[in-house]
């Protein structure tokens, strides 16, 4: 891929299925998209995309290899790309999103979620949901009972690690009907069809725990972790999540100079 054309986004416009030819190899497939997982550790703005290729490995087809090769494309052009980390406050911030029956084949939703600590993304996620969600309040909720949970256990580290929250962690949506079920003690007959399981997250917001809060959809950075984004939109999240190039004059191994930034 050295010589392929740089692209600024992971994925295109079309939405992948079972279409195609098969691959008469599906190594180089398995091979790729193997690497690609290990990459998302350090890079966020690809959990999407990967995920999406990751669903193909027991039969890859053409058009599966040409989205793992785009995804290669867009490494290409941001290749010293990497979170950053700065001093600041220790506020614990999460964005949930869900994007419903986005799946063309089995019309599952995609979970996705992004957790701060002050302004540094420390934890996230691009995840098919295990079942198909009959209302989009269905969907957001259960990527909201996904995302306290992972704030949950990120609380309980902090704690053992010795750090005190000065504030209960926020959690921010862009579903209000997800938001009234978190925060309402009445189940409504129109809802029980949501697992029981999920329905914890109450839990939390009675006890002072976790706050859930409205975003507006422009503002919802996990927005990037559930769906294909134009260029305009996806280029926007990712600099909302605290990833940039290298910056040799902001960095050594001495410390940071002029500012608190490390890699």
């Amino acid at each position: 891929m050295d010589g392929a054309k740089p692209c600024l986004t992971p994925l295109g416009s079309i939405k992948l299925d079972h279409t195609g030819p098969l691959l008469s190899d599906p190594a180089e497939y398995r091979s790729i998209v193997g690497a690609l997982q290990y990459l998302t550790w350090t890079r966020p703005d690809l959990s999407f995309a990967v995920n999406q290729v990751c669903q193909f490995m027991h039969a890859p087809r053409e058009p599966h290899l040409q989205a793992a090769k785009r995804i290669l494309r867009f490494l290409k052009a941001t290749v010293s790309h990497g979170l950053w980390f700065t001093k600041g406050n220790v506020h614990l911030t999460a964005y949930s999103d869900a994007d419903w029956a986005g799946c063309p084949f089995d019309r599952r939703s995609t979970s996705g979620y992004c957790i701060f600590l002050g302004s540094n993304l420390i934890s996230w996620s691009a995840k098919k949901q295990p079942t198909v969600a009959r209302s989009s309040t269905e969907a957001e909720y259960r990527s909201l009972a996904h995302t306290a949970a992972e704030i949950t256990w990120i609380c309980k580290v902090l704690k053992d690690l010795g750090l005190q929250l000065p504030q209960v962690p926020s959690l921010w949506c862009d579903n209000l009907s997800a938001i009234s079920l978190a925060s309402n003690p009445v189940f409504h007959a129109r809802t029980k069809h949501i697992e029981l399981d999920y329905h914890y997250i109450r839990e939390l917001v009675l006890a002072n725990l976790l706050k859930v809060q409205y975003v507006c959809s422009q503002d919802q950075l996990a927005d990037i972790h559930t769906k294909s984004l134009p260029k305009s939109r996806f280029l926007y999240l990712q600099s909302k999540l605290a990833l940039g190039p290298f910056d040799a004059s902001k960095f050594s191994l001495r410390g940071c100079k002029e500012s608190s930034n490390i890699s």
